[in-house]
């Protein structure tokens, strides 16, 4: 026993003795570093102090020390920034539904603001603005070198004004002004409407509403479509949505999901990460899904697409989505304003992150762009005459009322989707998909 006990004592002593002769120059090293954090704040204070009583004109102090902190945040990746008190008011206006704006979401890349998407039905979409457009100019004044605060700031404007955004895109030889009139943004988080007996769940945001719209959509449209088992599958459409709330993004996975993680965030410390998981219950009634992304499609769209991909849950179809996989908190400070901190990454439940690569899609299928010409060429067909609308032609006696009346439902049926196919190729994909997928369920 004592031979233990003095085993013991010796390890500890010599356990102090290691981390004494180590913890020396540990410590004047930290001691260092932390003097020359000091130094810099005491610089910090004296261009301060100089710029306050020697620039040629008087400045505000307030906008001197704000700029100063959005200034640090923003050096560290394009997602972090200080809110005014009135940026935060409207942050937290924008989570609601309702805002004033042009309706897109942006970021910053190579000193221009990038479009990750317009949102439906807004002055951007109606006007055309695309995602992946960069926009270089505000109503002819360059936004080259401005934050991305700024920049949202020349954007904005009354209702019912009008601005004109340059914007350059791939494909187009030169730069192009695009017209634009003010209005509220009213965001309606989900659309839901019945395409070919697929329900189309259209997801254009992630707020507060979007779950509570999502539950309400799919019980409505199953109940329109005379129950279940006359519901082919659910297309769940995230083109173009810029993301929002983590905790939406996950009720909207967890909504197709009996079990397992939807996602893991990691941070600077380990023990600061979370895990989500599913709970028990498919608003689907496990019909087969389709997913829908694009290049605008992010965060929260990715997290979705992500955990439902990772589970086979859904087939995930379009092209490859933004890739922002990192997570922000939104910290209250005072006076009303706030912080927007960088502050995880978020993984998939097999392990993956998104940051910049995007979610890759199992079926690649490409929106086509219609060119002007070839529109007026399609314009300009004429439907063919057939036997039917010959005058005085025989009618067909060998089917019934019955038989005649679902061969003209099939074919009113084949031309919605060959209508659809035109307007909304992916979309028209991904019915003609979950229309397969159910016969191979009938079989």
């Amino acid at each position: 026993m004592k031979r233990f006990v003095f085993a013991a004592t010796g390890g500890i002593l010599a356990g102090v003795i290691a981390t004494t002769q180590i913890a020396g120059p540990l410590l004047a090293q930290e001691n260092a570093k932390s003097m020359g954090v000091y130094e810099q704040l005491d610089l910090f204070g004296d261009i301060f102090e100089r710029i306050r009583q020697q620039y040629v004109e008087e400045v505000d102090e307030a906008d001197l020390i704000e700029a100063a902190i959005d200034g640090m945040l923003t050096s560290l990746d394009p997602h972090s920034s200080y809110l005014s008190p009135d940026d935060a008011a409207a942050m937290r206006v924008q989570t609601r539904g309702e805002f004033g704006g042009l309706g897109i979401e942006v970021t910053q890349e190579e000193g221009f603001v990038k479009v990750v998407s317009p949102i439906d039905g807004t002055p951007a979409d109606e006007a055309g603005v695309m995602a992946g457009d960069f926009i270089t100019h505000v109503d002819g004044e360059s936004i080259l070198g401005l934050t991305l605060d700024e920049a949202v700031e020349m954007m904005r404007g009354p209702v019912g004004s009008e601005i004109v955004i340059t914007v350059v895109r791939e494909g187009e030889a030169e730069p192009f002004d695009v017209s634009i009139i003010r209005d509220t943004i009213k965001l309606t988080a989900v659309r839901t409407r019945i395409e070919s007996h697929a329900v189309v769940l259209r997801v254009t945001t992630f707020n507060d509403q979007t779950y509570p719209n999502l539950e309400a959509g799919i019980q409505e449209q199953i109940e329109a479509a005379g129950g279940i088992d006359n519901v082919t599958g659910f297309v769940l459409d995230l083109r173009n949505n810029p993301g929002g709330l983590l905790t939406q993004a996950i009720k909207v996975s967890d909504a197709f999901l009996e079990s397992g993680e939807i996602v893991s965030t990691r941070g600077r410390n380990p023990e600061d990460g979370d895990r989500y998981n599913a709970t028990p219950g498919d608003l689907a009634q496990g019909k087969p899904l389709v997913v829908l992304i694009n290049g605008g499609s992010a965060s929260a769209s990715e997290i979705v697409a992500g955990a439902l991909q990772d589970h086979h849950r859904g087939v995930v179809v379009g092209t490859k989505s933004f890739g922002k996989g990192s997570v922000q908190t939104v910290m209250p400070l005072r006076g009303d304003g706030a912080m927007r901190l960088t502050t995880a990454r978020y993984y998939t439940p097999s392990g993956r992150s998104i940051q910049a690569l995007g979610v890759s899609p199992d079926i690649v299928v490409a929106q086509p762009q219609v060119r002007q010409d070839e529109q007026e060429e399609e314009t300009g067909n004429r439907p063919l005459r057939s036997e039917a609308d010959l005058r005085g032609s025989l009618d067909n006696d060998s089917l019934t009322e019955d038989e005649i009346r679902q061969i003209e439902e099939e074919r009113a049926e084949a031309e919605a989707a060959a209508q659809l196919r035109e307007e909304d190729f992916q979309l028209s994909y991904a019915v003609d998909l979950l229309q397969g997928l159910s016969k191979l369920e009938q079989n």
